[in-house]
């Protein structure tokens, strides 16, 4: 296990269920599955793209301190409640992941909570030196 290492955000989620953001394993990145919330506040924008860019950003940071970035991504998948809300992300989500054009898969589902409007999970494949 010395190859693998946790990252957490701060989101109160990871301490209450018992999850981290991120796992680094080796090459391999796995980011949970991450919504809309600012993690500094704990707040939620009720429009969907909002939400959706605030997942990216949360992401990258995770990305960030995994030592990848979104050229890295090798699957992505999306989590919505209305599937009528995923086309309004697309320029978001394209401008985020258009470079490295991982797998990618839409899911429309519930989510842990009525205010998330988008859920996105990815993995990633570091380049490892050394």
């Amino acid at each position: 296990m010395q190859n693998r290492r946790s990252i957490l955000s701060g989101s109160t989620f990871e301490e209450q269920i018992g999850y981290a953001r991120a796992v680094v394993d080796g090459e391999w990145v796995h980011v949970s599955g991450t919504t809309g919330f600012d993690y500094a506040t704990m707040t939620i924008q009720d429009d969907v793209v909002a939400q959706a860019e605030q997942c990216l950003a949360n992401i990258g940071a995770a990305l960030t301190e995994a030592g990848a970035m979104f050229d890295d991504v090798v699957r992505v998948r999306y989590m919505l409640p209305d599937p009528a809300d995923f086309e309004p992300c697309w320029p978001a989500l394209r401008a985020a992941f258009g470079a490295a054009r991982p797998a990618a898969t839409m899911i429309a589902c519930g989510l842990a909570d009525p205010r998330m409007r988008i859920e996105i999970e990815v993995t990633a494949r570091r380049a490892v030196t050394g």
